[in-house]
């Protein structure tokens, strides 16, 4: 099959044409179907995208309850299965994905048999079958321009969305946004005044990048290419010269390892010499991919995937600088996580959840109502550390916390002995944070507070001066 007889796809035809254009300089607007092609089709585009959301979210975030008096595990498992069931991590990465890729996404909720526009009863969300749509910017197109005027109430603000004619009330959609959207700045890969692509600043590096990738090609082309010295015949060239030294040739084509070739006193035989090209091209190379890193604002070392030890000093740097671009994505998250997050406790914690509660701790005697806002307002969603440290260094930390916090037991508590209030207040401080070191003790520690304060410890009896003196 010759080159000819190769049919090239369109889409990839459309990629050479685009990376190809002399119109793309810097400076260059990325439009949809830009932003949908660099992402299909080059190299980095899937990587600019996909690996800071992967890191970010590598390792889920766990969920703590506090003051929730032993019924924290049952919480927990309750929201955890719940959080799965509803495919939460994966709704979420999409939206993010599609985010970075056109400059905003949009992640819409539909219940049965409920009107879109309406606004949700989350008190019976749990009572219904709910599923989540990831829509791209030209699903909701005209929905997410953002208002430009200054004195209106929703200046630069989302207030639901619309897609195919079908508005959704905003209690049943979240929008995403990849940086925030600038006054008058229209963004044509998302149809409105809205935040940017991550290629936007990119693109003209990425189309260089193209050029280093022709030029590998080319050297691995050529790398195997033999030239040989064959001393020429003489003026007059017969037939049987000719023969010759095409035999020489192709006997050298064809010779392989443990083969030996014999040649004339005059010939020569050599690689052609490539090793002037590996110097500027691995600096042209790490230059754009520099560049594009910069232009996309994100660690250069998450683009050309080399280690983050070099060095100690050039490692430890390396690696505080990802993880702090990873800390800045997980707060990017967090509006898209806390969405997922009230519609999973409504639906986890229900009315009937806490039926099942009642019936294996009966001392639950207060409603239902008050013991949801308890937990809602104690709900934490803690992310892992993005710098990983040995399992000993943690317990070592945790150990030293704890230490702490025993010394400062010591110092007060004898001196609260007449004082319940504070006493109680004190004991559920150190609790809380000794329950904070999961490294040193993995199940919490959940006292009664309010038994504790009502109970003072009893007085030790004093002795009379002249007890246990013999007579």
């Amino acid at each position: 099959m010759n080159e000819d007889d190769f049919e090239i796809g369109s889409c990839s035809t459309e990629l050479v044409m685009l990376l190809d254009s002399e119109d793309i300089q810097p400076g260059s607007t990325a439009g949809y179907q830009t932003c949908k092609t660099i992402y299909l089709y080059h190299p980095l585009g899937g990587k600019m995208v996909d690996r800071p959301i992967k890191m970010a979210m590598n390792e889920p975030r766990t969920v703590h309850v506090a003051q929730s008096f032993g019924l924290e595990q049952r919480l927990r498992d309750a929201f955890e299965r719940e959080w799965k069931a509803l495919g939460a991590n994966q709704h979420i990465a999409n939206a993010a994905r599609i985010a970075r890729i056109y400059g905003v996404s949009a992640v819409a909720m539909l219940v049965d048999n409920q009107e879109a526009n309406q606004p949700l009863d989350y008190r019976t969300l749990y009572k219904h079958n709910i599923s989540f749509n990831v829509l791209d910017p030209l699903n909701a197109a005209g929905s997410i321009v953002l208002n430009q005027d200054p004195n209106a109430q929703d200046f630069q603000k989302v207030d639901g969305i619309r897609v195919g004619g079908k508005p959704y009330h905003k209690s049943r959609c979240v929008v995403m946004q990849n940086e925030d959207p600038i006054y008058l700045a229209y963004n044509p890969a998302a149809f409105g005044f809205t935040g940017r692509s991550v290629y936007q600043r990119a693109l003209f590096p990425l189309k260089s990048f193209i050029q280093t990738m022709r030029t590998d090609d080319m050297v691995s082309v050529k790398g195997g290419l033999l030239v040989t010295k064959i001393k020429g015949p003489s003026s007059v060239v017969n037939n049987m010269m000719q023969k010759l030294s095409g035999i020489k040739r192709m006997m050298l084509k064809r010779g392989k390892t443990g083969e030996v070739l014999q040649i004339g006193d005059n010939d020569s035989i050599e690689s052609i010499d490539l090793s002037n090209l590996e110097k500027p091209l691995d600096a042209a190379r790490n230059h754009i991919l520099e560049n594009i890193a910069a232009a996309a604002d994100m660690p250069a070392i998450m683009l050309n995937s080399e280690t983050f030890a070099q060095g100690f000093g050039e490692g430890t740097e390396d690696a505080r600088s990802v993880a702090v671009y990873i800390d800045n994505i997980r707060e990017w998250l967090d509006t898209v996580y806390a969405f997922f997050v009230r519609v999973c406790q409504y639906r986890a914690w229900s009315i009937e959840f806490f039926q099942s509660l009642r019936a294996d701790f009966p001392e639950l005697k207060n409603t239902y109502s008050l013991y949801f806002s308890t937990w809602i307002n104690n709900f934490e969603y803690r992310w892992p550390s993005s710098l990983k440290e040995p399992e000993s260094e943690k317990v070592k930390v945790d150990e030293i916390r704890f230490k702490a916090i025993i010394g400062m037991g010591d110092a007060l508590l004898s001196q609260l002995t007449d004082d319940p209030e504070n006493r109680a207040a004190l004991i559920e401080w150190m609790c809380e944070n000794a329950n904070a070191n999961e490294h040193l003790f993995p199940q919490r520690l959940d006292l009664d507070f309010e038994a504790l304060l009502n109970n003072p410890p009893s007085q030790p009896q004093q002795e009379s001066p002249g007890a246990g003196m013999e007579l």
